[in-house]
């Protein structure tokens, strides 16, 4: 792939982003259902992760990743990172997005992650997975109680498993230990959890082991094929917004990292090679 996709004055790819390779999980689910359209996926692996981050810090390395996808065209941006979802969405739609531009949309992947969750569970105990910054935020709870206020919630952090699948250690035994261990935990505090949100777009890695520990007759709620059919519902929903997306069935991928680890890296998400651009976000 030699450049960006060309485009128009008023028309551009959907955008995707993440702080890591993660989001890669959920671009590969979007381009399956969606293979029409063009994306400018956008990892800003350099200054990866984000979770241990500050919510300012955050916000500000988000709105920096929005305005470089506006800036090549995308109109609209998926935050495909949990972290930039919980601690930056709402202050970029309701505090950036008047002033870069109004008629364009970034939105999150932790609302059509929950909106499943009441058609799963049914012992209203429902469990979350994720990094310390995405507990810490409460976003899985409090969207959980927008939408099923009698459902109860409980979070445990895995501060491990992010490390384990991006130093290609997911299949270690050592990985067995940590995701037992956050599993047998989760499960410790509300035994009467039915189903499980792996909140995080890396857990998919290591969903054999995830699965090797969560007893039977817990459901598992992954990420990306949720945000892919709420995407697609959505541009049935919003045709002015859908028009303004690119069909040319073309993906570029860019780096704030070296472009060798990230094609390295990619593989392992995306089970193809990818060539991919290095840009800087000011």
């Amino acid at each position: 792939m030699n450049g960006f996709i060309q485009l128009s004055k008023d028309a551009g790819p959907i955008g995707v982003f993440d702080s890591g390779y993660g989001g890669l999980t959920i671009y590969n689910e979007i381009q399956k259902l969606l293979p029409q359209y063009d994306y400018l996926y956008l990892g800003d692996n350099a200054r990866t992760p984000y979770g241990t981050r500050s919510f300012d810090v955050v916000c500000e390395f988000t709105r920096q990743a929005v305005r470089y996808l506006f800036q090549q065209g995308c109109q609209l941006v998926i935050l495909a990172c949990n972290t930039a979802s919980a601690k930056a969405l709402r202050t970029i739609q309701q505090a950036d997005l008047p002033a870069l531009d109004p008629n364009r949309r970034v939105l999150g992947i932790i609302r059509p992650t929950v909106e499943h969750v009441g058609e799963v569970t049914k012992s209203g105990h429902v469990g979350v997975l994720a990094t310390e910054g995405t507990i810490k935020s409460h976003s899985y709870p409090l969207e959980i109680r927008k939408l099923y206020p009698e459902i109860e919630v409980v979070g445990e952090s895995c501060p491990m498993w992010v490390p384990l699948v991006e130093t290609n250690e997911y299949e270690s035994e050592g990985a067995d230990f940590f995701v037992k261990r956050h599993i047998d935990n989760l499960l410790a505090r509300d035994p009467e959890i039915d189903t499980i949100i792996l909140g995080c777009t890396h857990y998919p890695i290591l969903m054999e082991k995830i699965r090797k520990y969560t007893p039977d007759g817990i459901t598992l709620l992954t990420q990306g094929a949720a945000v892919a059919a709420s995407l697609a519902e959505y541009l049935q929903r919003h045709p002015e917004m859908e028009r303004l997306c690119t069909k040319g069935g073309k993906t570029v991928f860019c780096t704030t990292e070296s472009d060798g680890k990230f094609c390295t890296q990619a593989s392992l998400f995306l089970n193809y090679p990818v060539e991919v651009k290095n840009v800087t976000l000011v």
